[in-house]
C-alpha cells in the first residue's frame, strides 16, 4: 500500500531561496505548494490542508509571526507542524516562536538535510 506524499506549504518571499526548497523537499518526495508571504499563507493553507508548513520570518504584506498566529488560532490548522526558517537568530526571535507555538526554528543558511529531517521528524513523529 502506497502512503499519499507528505505536503509542505513552503512560504517564502525570496524566489531564489523559495525554489530551492522547493526542489529540495519535492526531490526527497514530499507534495509541495509555495505561498509568497504570510497572507498568501493562509489563503492557501484553508485549500492544501498541509501536513507542514514552513515560514519565512520577514515578509511582505504579513510576516511570518502573524501568519503563524493566524494558522494556531483557525481550528483547521491549529495542530499543523510549523517550522520557523528565518535569518533571525536572536533568542529573543527563538522565545517569541516558542510562546506562539512554532514547532521547529531553523536559522538561514540552513542545510537542506536537516529541513527534510526536522519536516519528517515532526510529521512521523507528532508534535513535540
Amino acid at each position: 500500500m502506497n502512503a499519499l506524499p507528505t505536503r509542505v506549504l513552503v512560504v517564502e518571499d525570496d524566489d531564489v531561496i523559495r525554489e530551492l526548497i522547493r526542489l529540495n523537499l519535492e526531490l526527497e518526495g514530499f507534495e509541495v505548494f509555495t505561498a509568497v508571504d504570510g497572507q498568501d499563507c493562509l489563503d492557501r493553507a484553508a485549500h492544501i490542508d498541509p501536513h507542514v508548513v514552513t515560514l519565512d520570518v520577514m515578509m511582505p504584506r504579513m510576516d511570518g509571526w502573524t501568519a503563524a498566529e493566524r494558522l494556531r488560532a483557525d481550528a483547521r490548522t491549529r495542530d499543523r507542524p510549523i517550522i520557523l526558517v528565518t535569518a533571525r537568530t536572536q533568542e529573543e526571535d527563538q522565545r517569541r516562536g516558542e510562546r506562539i507555538g512554532v514547532d521547529a526554528y531553523l536559522t538561514k543558511p540552513f542545510d537542506p538535510d536537516v529541513l527534510v529531517d526536522v519536516i519528517r521528524g515532526l510529521v512521523d513523529g507528532g508534535r513535540k
